[in-house]
């Protein structure tokens, strides 16, 4: 059975994949994000000194849900180029990238360790990077999904290493305690 596939079925293959890939990246971005309180619904972070310029509270969960769609698209595009060279590094490197991504959150707000999250978000910039190539090379429509989130990794860490920067005690500062107690 040397048959080449249709068109039709090369697309029922990708939207398969878009299905599972889109919501199952999406689930985990929110998972992570949902780990730990983050921006002002976390105290440690109110308490820290904000850069003068960054996005406005809202465009953080607007954009990384865009972002996650792209990614999980891009995946499906990969997953979908089944036999092409490259392949198996291209995933394998997609996994990397995820794994960093989902770690960050956690990291930052709920460890809060900003210098270490710093180093996080740039190996992760980098394994985007290689990623975003490694899927050019199977399908640069893929490569181009990725180039967004490229984007925003670098507004992010510009961000984590002004926080960084304007913040040097950040991992020792404890959020006051809420009491429920009246005080006489």
């Amino acid at each position: 059975m040397n048959e080449i596939a249709s068109k039709w079925q090369l697309r029922s293959e990708f939207l398969r994949r878009a299905v599972v890939c889109v919501p199952l990246i999406l689930l985990l971005g929110f998972a992570s994000g949902q780990l730990v309180a983050s921006g002002s619904q976390n105290g440690w972070y109110r308490m820290l000194q904000q850069p003068p310029v960054g996005p406005p509270e809202w465009a953080f969960p607007v954009v990384w849900s865009i972002l996650y769609v792209l990614l999980g698209l891009a995946l499906a595009i990969v997953l979908s180029a089944r036999g092409a060279r490259g392949r198996g590094v291209a995933i394998g490197l997609f996994v990397v990238q995820m794994a960093l991504n989902l770690v960050w959150s956690p990291l930052f707000f709920g460890a809060h360790q900003v210098t270490a999250a710093l180093f996080v978000v740039v190996a992760l910039f980098f394994v985007a990077l290689a990623t975003t190539f490694a899927f050019g090379r199977i399908r640069p429509l893929a490569a181009w999904l990725l180039v967004p989130y490229l984007a925003w990794l670098v507004v992010a860490s510009a961000l984590n290493w002004q926080i960084d920067r304007l913040n040097p005690d950040a991992e020792t500062l404890v959020p006051p305690a809420h009491s429920t107690q009246i005080a006489l």
